[in-house]
């Protein structure tokens, strides 16, 4: 009784809870992002170890942090295609063995390549089987307070960064870097138990579009229908037994022939169903303005702490400025989720996310001008805000342009955006600062990349809103009554009023037509038969 209900639950959809379990599923959330962006960030506490085991420079080093983010970002797209077509269960507990495997293999590792291929490939498919589909996963369970949901979840690569750094540092003073790995990789095993708290759910509004399609479903003005069997050839004539049975035979063949063209013609077309958003103009703007943050978000965060030693500030003072950008961080994913909930403030979470990208690219403008620990600090304090307050919104504004059944195939084409800039523009920034001696160049690309990414958005917002104002301008002009003309509307009107119209409806599976005809004619009088 109980599995008939869940059954037919499963079949309506349920309306996002807005809590329940849906809390439990932003816990799990939040263990994801710790055990994947915060132990990705620890990685590079390894680099010295690194260097001074396999005698490499930190440019060679420095490739295992690359490789793992790419890779994390690069396959995302598989994360939500494994979360799609099984569950966002399976994805993240498979994501949680390869990421552990990884990390554990690589405590055995015996050459710099070797970390490449087990740290770096490895460890970050892994993380990109889970990222995504987790993050997918609160949009389901949460509507009204989605916004401070992913502001939750995404806190946990600030708070696990702020926790885990010092712990990895003790772990390799005590048990080297060998050891410090392998207790890591334990440590990551526990994505397969946050893979087990995503209990999956199909809301109600996204019934039509999860629901699989049968044979003869229509989707759009677009038919999925079996081939026919080609004709048999043409036999000398049998007698009944053997027809009998030729008819049967042939008859389950064309029916085994059938089932499986319509099945493979259904697999292909869902396929391209679940990324039909890629044809939406507002998508492909969103995913411009993506490309653009892409470049410049990571070179604060790799450049902060060499230019603060450049200007004379101590190592101290130059980790600590890491530490406030960090714990502000936090701050922002949190407090800039909740406010984006309230009721003045959640029609506007476009605005308020072009605020934000635009508001940390003007604090990377001035970072040349900021030469003492004094002026540095309120850089760390605004930029860690914005940055937190527009991570937490990349799902929820995602989640606005393509819906929600949409949104786990979304967020990895976005996370895909992210891969190449995440793996150039730190070298290209390290390029600047060598050819010009300063560090100017290197923070005004980060900035006009930031406000590049702002004004794309707003630049559309505008021009829309524009082209509606026109056209209801227009609208309204067109509705105000012709003086010179009002009698013969009048007089169309009154004969139009004289003959009754009729609305036949055609109903289809997913659409209903209804089709203006005029009045029926009258029947033909009978015929007179002598």
């Amino acid at each position: 009784m109980a599995q008939e209900k869940r059954k037919t639950r499963t079949a309506e959809g349920v309306l996002p809870p807005d809590g329940g379990w849906g809390w439990m599923i932003v816990a799990g959330c939040f263990m994801v992002t710790v055990c994947t962006r915060a132990v990705t960030r620890c990685i590079s506490i390894f680099f010295v170890e690194f260097q001074m085991h396999f005698g490499h420079d930190y440019s060679g080093t420095a490739w295992i942090h690359s490789i793992v983010d790419c890779t994390t970002m690069l396959c995302a797209p598989l994360g939500s295609f494994i979360g799609n077509r099984y569950s966002c269960r399976v994805a993240v507990i498979l994501g949680g063995l390869l990421s552990s495997t990884g990390l554990i293999v690589s405590s055995l590792a015996s050459s710099l390549e070797y970390l490449y291929l087990s740290l770096g490939v490895l460890t970050g498919l892994g993380f990109a089987l889970c990222y995504t589909p987790a993050i997918a996963m609160v949009g389901t369970y949460f509507s009204e307070r989605k916004a401070l949901a992913y502001g939750i979840a995404m806190s946990g690569s600030g708070i696990g960064t702020f926790v885990l750094a010092p712990v990895v540092q003790l772990l390799i003073d005590y048990y080297s870097w060998r050891g410090a790995l392998l207790i890591l990789g334990g440590f990551v095993a526990n994505l397969c138990v946050c893979g087990a708290v995503l209990r999956p759910i199909v809301r109600k509004e996204d019934v039509d579009e999860s629901r699989p399609l049968s044979s003869d479903s229509e989707c759009g003005s677009y038919k999925v229908k079996a081939k026919a069997p080609p004709p048999l050839l043409e036999k000398p004539p049998l007698d009944a037994t053997e027809k009998s049975k030729r008819c049967s035979s042939a008859s389950s063949s064309s029916s085994s022939t059938s089932s499986t063209t319509s099945t493979s013609s259904l697999s292909c077309f869902q396929s391209l169903h679940e990324y039909s958003f890629l044809l939406m103009p507002d998508f492909l703007v969103l995913a411009g303005s993506f490309l653009f943050l892409a470049n410049g978000c990571s070179l604060p965060f790799v450049y902060l702490v060499p230019y603060a030693l450049d200007v004379g500030v101590s190592h101290r003072q130059a980790a600590f400025l890491m530490s406030i950008l960090g714990v502000i961080d936090i701050f922002g994913n949190i407090s800039f989720g909740w406010l984006t909930d309230r009721r003045w403030l959640k029609q506007h979470r476009n605005l308020c996310y072009i605020f934000a990208l635009g508001m940390e690219g003007l604090c990377c403008l001035f970072l040349p001008l900021l030469r003492s620990f004094a002026l540095l600090v309120p850089f760390s304090v605004l930029y860690g805000y914005f940055d937190g307050a527009y991570v937490a919104l990349i799902p929820v504004v995602t989640s606005d342009v393509v819906g929600t059944a949409y949104l786990s195939s979304a967020l990895g084409v976005v996370y895909f955006l992210h891969a190449i800039p995440y793996l150039l523009s730190p070298p290209i920034g390290g390029w600047l600062v060598d050819t010009t001696g300063t560090y100017t160049a290197t923070f005004f690309l980060s900035g006009f990349s930031l406000i590049g990414s702002s004004l794309l958005l707003c630049t559309v917002a505008l021009i829309r809103r524009c082209h509606r104002c026109h056209r209801d301008h227009r609208r309204g002009k067109g509705s105000q009554p012709d003086l010179e003309h009002h009698d013969d509307r009048d007089r169309d009107h009154h004969d139009e009023s004289k003959q009754p119209d009729f609305y036949p409806i055609t109903k289809t599976k997913d659409m209903v037509t209804i089709t203006e005809t005029s009045a029926p004619p009258p029947p033909p009088p009978p015929q007179r038969t002598c």
